[in-house]
Order: C-alpha cells, then structure tokens, then sequence
C-alpha cells in the first residue's frame, strides 16, 4: 500500500473493475467512503478493498450491483463465504487470494493452495490460477508493486510450495542432460524462473539452479567446471534494450556449444537481436513443448 493508501488506479489493477466502473458505482451507490489528501486527492484504505473484491467476486457470480450496494460488510462477507463454500472458478480464486493477501492471512492462504491443489496438478495450477494472481498484483510482470510486504508474503508461500515440489522429483539419470537456471546480477524476480525449472526436472533433465541476481564471473567459472547441455534465464525487471542485448551476447560466449533459452517481460517489451544459439521463450506452454521433443 502506497503511503497515503491505494489510487483507484491500484483498486482497478487489484480489483479487476475498471476505474470508470468504480467512479459510477461511487457515485451512484455510495459503494466505497474514499478519504482525501491535503490536496483533495482520493485515496482508499483496505477496508475499501476489501469491500471492493467481495463485491467483484459477488458480480462475477450472478449479483446485481444494485442490490448489494446496500449491504454492510458483514452481509457481502457471508454471501462471498457461501460462494466459497461451493466449487470456484479461476477468478473466485483470485478474490479470495487477494482478500487474504490483504490480511496477510498465512493459514488462509496455505489452506487455499493446498485446496487448488488438490483439484489441480501443480501445472495447471500455475498455469490457470497462480500466475494471473501475479499478474493481478503486479508481481514479476511488471516493474514495481503496489504493497511490498504483501507481495514478498504472497511469493514466498509459492516459493515454498514450488521447491518442495521440485525436490520431491526424482532426476532420470539416463537421460543425461544438465539444464542451468540464473538471472543475471540486477533481476530480483525469480518465481518463474523456479517454475521452469520444476518444468524440465519433471521432464527427466538434471537442472542445475542458481537462482537470482548471479554475478556474470560466477557463471564463467561454471561454463569452465560443469557439464551444461542448456542455459535457462529470466528477465522481469527493466532493463535498456542495448544492455540486454550486450547481455546475450556475452552469454553466448561464455555458452558458446550450449543452446540458450531466455524469456520474461522485457525479451517480450524489447524483443532484441538473439544470438545464434539464444532462443526466446514466450510461455510455460511453449517450453513445455520444447522439452517434449527429441532432447
């Protein structure tokens, strides 16, 4: 949350309804009591969140604005716990991760993705749900975030839930194929980065994960030590376009006989010159098809 609360902008990106959406019910239905700067700028607190996602969860399954404008809090509570209660969809999943984020609400939210995941293998569950969250939020999609503590809160239960299972995989030794994961020393974002790696370790290759911000010397001493058939690298964080393109080359020299992946939101912004042997990765999916082929 922003020192003086959230913008309706930040309701807009953490709500999914859109500002003109929210200007109209404000003004037509009281829906939310916005508190004003010096400046008589508005601003909302997470009471006005709060209140804001039940209402998006409730619209979302059938309710007419106009009639649970009028409910108090508690009303709009036990109608979203109800919802709850019944099988959700993808985006009721997402309200109620982000009323739990809010609260920062550890059991909740523990006991939500363990509830997906016993309806969902971890890859559809990634795929379908966790990452519109981080989408929803902001978190490794784009550069900047609305409530740092609740981000870094949210990305370390997933964290926790990827490498538990990635360690409960077991490595085919017989397919003999190590694949390298890093981002380079600025790129503090790597949740995707770890998701691809649970990718390739369930598809038989022996991963080999440094995880972020790795200085370039260190990957040189690696490229000399270790056996790598694959590098895997992530960029998420801005980043100029030139910078990343010095990058790649210079990653193509210290891999020179290895094939490259890279993929994340600035190769999409950016879309660089690629090396020869530098491949980009749109999606999870699209990796997924590379490691079904012959390597």
């Amino acid at each position: 949350m922003k020192e003086s609360g959230y913008s309706i902008k930040d309701l807009e990106v953490l709500s999914g309804i859109k500002m003109h959406t929210i200007r109209i019910w404000e003004k037509r239905y009281s829906l939310l009591n916005p508190h004003r700067t010096d400046t008589n700028i508005r601003w909302y607190d997470d009471s006005d969140l709060k209140r804001l996602l039940n209402i998006s969860m409730l619209t979302k399954n059938g309710f007419k604005i106009s009639k649970i404008a009028g409910w108090d809090d508690a009303e709009l509570r036990d109608k979203v716990l109800k919802i709850s209660e019944d099988k959700s969809s993808d985006s009721d999943y997402l309200e109620r991760f982000m009323l739990l984020m809010v609260d920062m609400n550890t059991q909740g939210f523990e006991e939500l993705i363990d509830e997906i995941l016993q309806k969902n293998d971890i890859e559809e569950a990634f795929f379908d749900v966790f990452f519109a969250l981080f989408e929803r939020v902001g978190t490794y999609w784009q550069v900047g975030s609305i409530f740092p503590a609740q981000e870094h809160f949210v990305t370390n239960l997933f964290r926790q839930k990827l490498i538990t299972a990635i360690d409960q995989l077991k490595v085919d030794r017989k397919r003999g194929s190590t694949m390298l994961f890093f981002t380079h020393e600025e790129e503090l974002h790597e949740m995707g980065l770890l998701f691809y790696s649970y990718l390739a370790k369930k598809r038989g290759f022996d991963i080999f994960y440094l995880g972020q911000s790795v200085p370039f010397d260190d990957l040189q001493k690696i490229s000399e030590l270790k056996s790598i058939d694959f590098a895997f690298t992530a960029f998420t964080n801005s980043i100029p376009k030139e910078e990343l393109e010095n990058y790649l080359v210079q990653l193509k020299d210290c891999f020179p006989k290895q094939k490259i992946f890279v993929t994340g939101r600035q190769i999409q912004i950016h879309s660089p010159a690629l090396p020869r042997n530098v491949k980009s990765v749109k999606d999870f999916r699209e990796f997924q098809k590379f490691l079904g082929t012959t390597y």
